[in-house]
């Protein structure tokens, strides 16, 4: 099965405090092209995922994006056991001096003693983002996954347009090998005036001489060359459909073969129709080269 280089996947994921999302997209190129947006304080994740990427894939030019955000997190709150020390010492003191004096002091409560600063502390310390990125290792192998067969899909629909051209690829040039048939008697004809014409304008011309050179012009004319050679290559590409993987540079190789006959048998035809049926292989050629163009 060959496979487009034309592909999308996304998808969204979460784990407290942080939410994500992916998008996975690719265009055709003459080679593999990551490019990638991973936030860079995830240590690692960058080289992982393109780790994984070039296993996957051989062509194609690649954009990989990860957005991640942060929720709305409740802070951890932990006790500072100096300063609460600190406050419970100052307030027995307090309540020393007050009953000294004969006063009386109101109760404290625990909510009062907490309210004050430096008793609670807000968690600090390093955020470990190990989790984090394991969840998101995790996620990224069935987002790869969806991309690869979304290039697959597409690649079927590719296989089936070129195995319609190159159908219609050994059409013509089956129309072509009559045609050329057909016009040999006219083209022998033709040559045989010439060189009557040519033997009764020449004095002194050697017959044998002349012969031999109207002979090589009509091999110089003789397209069977070029159509055997143009079935050749319709046997040989519909083997690379057949074989599937990364075939697109040898299709891309093989289509300039395609042109390159279609080209020659214009240029030999000597003929209107054979020359018209020469030139529609010509755009039905362009026409699978473009598609080649998005094969992996």
């Amino acid at each position: 099965m060959i496979r487009s280089m034309t592909a999308f996947a996304s998808a969204r994921g979460e784990k407290a405090p942080f939410s994500w999302s992916w998008d996975l997209r690719s265009v055709n190129a003459k080679g593999l092209d990551l490019r990638l947006r991973v936030p860079d304080w995830l240590d690692g994740l960058e080289a992982a995922l393109r780790a994984d990427l070039t296993k996957a894939l051989s062509r194609g030019s690649v954009n990989l994006t990860l957005r991640l955000g942060r929720g709305e997190e409740v802070p951890s709150l932990a006790l500072n056991q100096a300063a609460l020390a600190a406050v419970l010492d100052a307030l027995a003191e307090t309540e020393e001096q007050a009953m000294a004096r004969g006063l009386t002091l109101a109760p404290s409560c625990a909510a009062d003693l907490l309210a004050l600063r430096g008793v609670l502390d807000a968690g600090s310390g390093e955020e470990d983002l190990t989790p984090v990125i394991a969840e998101l290792k995790a996620e990224f192998g069935p987002l790869v996954q969806a991309f690869v067969q979304m290039r697959e899909a597409e690649g079927m629909a590719l296989a089936e347009i070129l195995q319609n051209q190159l159908t219609r690829v050994e059409e013509l040039t089956a129309q072509a090998s009559e045609l050329a048939e057909a016009r040999k008697e006219a083209v022998a004809e033709t040559l045989r005036a010439n060189l009557a014409r040519v033997l009764d304008n020449t004095d002194g011309a050697d017959p044998d001489r002349v012969a031999q050179e109207l002979a090589l012009l009509a091999v110089k004319a003789d397209v069977t060359e070029e159509l055997d050679r143009l079935r050749a290559h319709v046997r040989a590409a519909r083997g690379l459909l057949a074989q599937g993987g990364a075939v697109g540079r040898k299709l891309d190789f093989l289509m300039q073969e395609f042109n390159r006959e279609a080209n020659t048998l214009c240029s030999k035809s000597q003929n209107a129709d054979l020359t018209a049926v020469g030139l529609e292989l010509k755009a039905v050629i362009d026409q699978m080269r473009e598609q080649v163009q998005n094969v992996e």
